[in-house]
Order: C-alpha cells, then sequence, then structure tokens
C-alpha cells in the first residue's frame, strides 16, 4: 500500500528548478494557425519567384531548357540566343523546320530529305493514282535539280525534256540549291496552267526556255503492245502500289494470244517502291534464286528469294537507257543475273540505296536512305549503273534539243534553233538545204512541205502548230525506227523460235 503510493507520487511530482535546462524563447501556436502561416509563406515566396523570373536582369536569372542529350546542347543553344536576341520575332516552326533540313543537307545524300506537310502532300501523291504536274522525275545533284526522266505521255515527255536535262529556273526564280522536293513543289500546279522552264542541256549548249502546260499525271504504269512473232512489247514507266497487278493483267491476256517472248522495256523509269520490283521479279525467277540483297548499317545483306507462285519461263530481253534507275535496275539485275535475260541499250542511271519515309506527327515526312542494294551476285552499281550486254545509243536525233513554238523562225534568222529545226526536217526528209544554222529559201521550202503533209497553212514559216508538227513527227519517228527495241526483239526470235521447238 505504501508502495503504490509512492510510486504514484514519484509521477506527479514537478522537478525542482536545479534540475531544469534553459530552453530559450518560443512561441506557442495552435496547429491550424501554424498550417495556414506555412501556406502563405510559400504563396508569397512563389509570387516573388515568378515576379524575378518575369521582369529581373536576365543575366542573373537564366532559363535552361533540360537537356537530355549532350549533342543537342549547342542546337538548344543558338534556338534560345535567336529567340531572345534576333532584332524580330522569329517563327519557331520555321526556324525548326530548317535546322532539320540542315540535318539532312548536312548527310550530303541527295535520295534523303526532310519534307514539311505541304510537300509530304505532293510526294504521296506522285505515288497515287493521278497528280497534276508536268509529269517528270527529278533529283538534286551536286546543287542541281536534274531530270532522271518524264512520265510516258506526259506533258514533259511531249514538250521534249529528256534524263540529264538541268532544270535552272522555274518561272523566272533560279532553283539551283533547292532541294527535288523544294523544286517539285514550284513545278506542280493546277491542269490548264503554265510554268516555264529553263533547261540545260549538255556542256556546250544554249540554255532552252520551255513552256510546258500541266495536265493530270494519271499514275499507269504498265503499257503493253503484241509485235510480229508474237513477241510482246511491255513498257514498265514506274513502280507504285499497283504495278505488279497491271503486269500480271497484261501478262496473262498476251499468254492467251500466244505470246512467245517478252522485251520488258524499263527505259526511262525512274523507280519507285522495292516490293513492286520484288513482286515483279517473282514471275520470273524460279523459286529459290535471289532477287536482290539489302544491306543496312552494321549488318550483313538479307537475300530476298523468289518464292512459288505462277512463273512465265520464256525468252526475255530488258531494256534500259540513262533514265532506268532505282526498282527498274533491282528488276534488270534481277532478271540478268538469275534468269539470264540479255540487257539492251544504255547504262542504266546507277542508284543502289533504299530509302523509308517515315511521317511524323505534323504531316511532314523524313524520307532518308536506310540501306544498300546488292544484285543477285553481290554486284552494288551505285553511280555505275547496269551495263548492257548489248549496247545499242539512241539515234542523234533523240537528243535535239526542244523547239519553242512561241518564237517564229522565218528567211534570215540565224541561231542554234534554226539549226536544230534544220536537223529535224532533214532526219524527217523534208531537204532543208545546209543544215548551217540559218534559215534560207530551201529551209522556208522545206517547212512549207512539212505544213502540207499536216494540213497546215502552207506560209514557210515556223512557229505554233508548224513547229508542234515537227516535233511530234520526229516523236514519231523515233518510236517507229527504235534500234534498242529492234535488237531485244532480234535477241528473242531465234531464241523463242528453240523454245516453240523444246516445247513440243
Amino acid at each position: 500500500m505504501d508502495e503504490q503510493k509512492k510510486e504514484s507520487t514519484e509521477q506527479q511530482q514537478e522537478p525542482t528548478p536545479a534540475e531544469i535546462k534553459p530552453a530559450g524563447q518560443f512561441i506557442q501556436l495552435k496547429p491550424f494557425k501554424f498550417i495556414m502561416l506555412m501556406f502563405f509563406t510559400i504563396l508569397i515566396t512563389a509570387g516573388l519567384t515568378i515576379f524575378a523570373l518575369t521582369f529581373g536582369d536576365k543575366k542573373v536569372v537564366e532559363v535552361k531548357v533540360p537537356i537530355e542529350r549532350e549533342e543537342f546542347t549547342k542546337l538548344y543553344e543558338a534556338f534560345d540566343l535567336l529567340k531572345n536576341n534576333y532584332y524580330q520575332d522569329i517563327d519557331d516552326e520555321k526556324v525548326v523546320d530548317g535546322a532539320i533540313n540542315g540535318m539532312f543537307d548536312a548527310l550530303g545524300d541527295p535520295y534523303s530529305d526532310f519534307m514539311v506537310k505541304e510537300e509530304a502532300d505532293q510526294f504521296n501523291s506522285g505515288l497515287s493514282s493521278s497528280f497534276q504536274g508536268i509529269g517528270a522525275e527529278i533529283q538534286e545533284r551536286n546543287g542541281y535539280i536534274t531530270v532522271v526522266s518524264p512520265i510516258k505521255n506526259s506533258p514533259a515527255e511531249k514538250a521534249g525534256l529528256l534524263p540529264k536535262d538541268i532544270i535552272l529556273t522555274v518561272d523566272g526564280k533560279s532553283i539551283q540549291g533547292l532541294s527535288a522536293t523544294e523544286a517539285v513543289a514550284l513545278i506542280r500546279g493546277e491542269k490548264g496552267t503554265p510554268v516555264k522552264l529553263t533547261v540545260k542541256r549538255g556542256e556546250n549548249t544554249e540554255p532552252i526556255q520551255m513552256t510546258i502546260v500541266r495536265d493530270d499525271i494519271p499514275v499507269e504504269t504498265v503499257y503493253g503492245e503484241m509485235l510480229d512473232g508474237n513477241i510482246a512489247h511491255i513498257q514498265v514507266t514506274s513502280f507504285s502500289e499497283q504495278t505488279a497487278q497491271e503486269l500480271e493483267k497484261i501478262l496473262t491476256e498476251y499468254e492467251g494470244k500466244g505470246m512467245k517472248g517478252i522485251v520488258l522495256d524499263l527505259r526511262q523509269n525512274p523507280g519507285g517502291y522495292l516490293k513492286a520490283a520484288v513482286d515483279i521479279s517473282n514471275f520470273f525467277v524460279p523459286e529459290g534464286k535471289a532477287i536482290v540483297q539489302v544491306q543496312e548499317k552494321d549488318a550483313e545483306p538479307q537475300i530476298t528469294n523468289a518464292i512459288a507462285g505462277k512463273k512465265y519461263n520464256l525468252p526475255i530481253t530488258v531494256l534500259v537507257d540513262s533514265g532506268s534507275a532505282s526498282a527498274s535496275e533491282i528488276l534488270a539485275g534481277a532478271l540478268k543475273e538469275s534468269v539470264g535475260a540479255k540487257v539492251v541499250g544504255e547504262t542504266s542511271f546507277g542508284k543502289g540505296t533504299v530509302q523509308n519515309v517515315t511521317p511524323l506527327k505534323d504531316g511532314s515526312n523524313l524520307k532518308f536512305t536506310t540501306g544498300k542494294w546488292l544484285t543477285p551476285k553481290g554486284n552494288w552499281i551505285n553511280e555505275k549503273g547496269i551495263e548492257p550486254d548489248v549496247k545499242v545509243a539512241y539515234p542523234s536525233y533523240a537528243s535535239l534539243p526542244y523547239l519553242n513554238a512561241s518564237l517564229e523562225m522565218k528567211t534570215g534568222l540565224q541561231s542554234d534553233s534554226v539549226k536544230a529545226a534544220e536537223e529535224m526536217l532533214q532526219v524527217l526528209g523534208y531537204e532543208p538545204g545546209e543544215v548551217d544554222g540559218i534559215f534560207d529559201d530551201n529551209t522556208a521550202q522545206a517547212v512549207e512541205k512539212l505544213q502540207a503533209a499536216n494540213n497546215l497553212e502552207e506560209t514557210g514559216i515556223l512557229t505554233g502548230n508548224t513547229t508542234y508538227a515537227l516535233m511530234d513527227a520526229l516523236r514519231a519517228k523515233m518510236k517507229a525506227d527504235d534500234p534498242q527495241l529492234l535488237k531485244a526483239k532480234e535477241l528473242l526470235v531465234g531464241t523463242a523460235e528453240k523454245t516453240e521447238e523444246t516445247t513440243n
């Protein structure tokens, strides 16, 4: 009892003054007041910080853009300096797009390009069923816009635009230094509208002035005709998503008509989808044989072999020229090395790389090289082209310059254009006299004969419809003579007969 009382007394006993240590002064606050005080303190501090960032000295308070990758430090610094110190407001989007363009320019690769949304839309329309423009495949080379090839039956082809022509100006504006995508944006336009081009052809000729009226460019990519001897002449003008189906349809039709051999014409075909070239190769390459090899960065070449399916085991020759590029060369290489087809014509363009197109969220595109392609035997034809087994050049008149139909050529005029016209008249058998660049009486008489043959007024003056009639007649002669096609057909005739005997 006494022990319990003692314990209770010790727990409640106050300490004596000698046992207490000095604690200093303090303020006793209720919890609610303390929380409110802290809230207002934080609020005031945040307000002062915002004030300092907004109105304070920029040299003292600097906002740093968080840098996740060290290599972008210089880019961020450059952007901030321009943003803060350029004498006018800058367009952020244009500056960023320009920076991306700079990255692609630094690659030094004419096939890699950044396309803003408008350019991307035009690029995509080029591989769709149709678009409006002049119908020519172009690329940037060494700072100049160069024609790869005009599309068959397009305004560009009818105007006389040729592979390797260099386009200097569009509607009077120099396009030197522009990317191919930027140049396309200037050249394309609404159907029925004219575009004026200044074109350089060859090393020592004067620039040519062309006015071409834009039109709908249907992307129909396969054309065919049955030649005598049941030799099918099939021209593939580009490789779009539907090209293999178009070709299969024509092959089926001609097979039903007794087709004995095929001339596959890839002249002035600038290429297109790799898959389309592979799909077409599968019609001819035996199952299991190589079609193409693609080698990406730090990787071994990946071989694409032919698969099972319908095969056309007929004698075949392939026509190529300097306008045959990319997917055309893949197909020509596959048929040459895995089928044994003879390649006829001129050395092809020489594009041995593969590009991928990646869309960005804002609708722009990144098109860049992801690898190189090799022929079935491992040959890389980049900047070399495919050498034909049988070389056959175009006739010399095929490279004569375009004549401007708006110009008037008549007696007394002396110019390079007159000389070109005299050469055309001579090739067509109209006897213009000496080809010297002087429009004399003999030239006028030759023009009158041309006009009579085309039911035009016989004025002896070369202009307007007379000029068009002259160029149309030359184009028709070129198609009728076509020494490359004739040679390709000649190589097939004997082979087709032997194949038929073996089959029977």
